[in-house]
């Protein structure tokens, strides 16, 4: 039986995740780099930081409004990447 029940499907699209993760943040201005004093997320993502604990991105530090401000965020992101890839390829 496998340990965790989220296993990445397609792991290589960890980084693009990441990166998607501290844009997110950066542009609500959640502090997503451990203590969140002077965290420069463009720097973060040229560096390939995930933040957090053991570089693991754990957030447990965020408040549950925060959690899902970038939940959501990133959700609706990948829909517009989605619709606009989708519209692209049909044209």
């Amino acid at each position: 039986m496998p340990s965790s029940r989220n296993r990445k499907l397609v792991p290589e699209c960890d980084p693009a995740i990441q990166q998607l993760k501290f844009e997110a943040a950066s542009t609500l201005g959640v502090p997503i780099g451990g203590s969140g004093a002077g965290f420069d997320s463009e720097m973060a993502g040229e560096l390939g930081s995930t933040g957090g604990a053991g570089g693991q991105g754990y957030l447990g530090y965020l408040t549950a409004r925060e959690a899902g401000s970038l939940g959501g965020y990133i959700t609706k992101r990948l829909v517009e990447q989605a619709e606009q890839t989708a519209q692209n390829t049909i044209v």
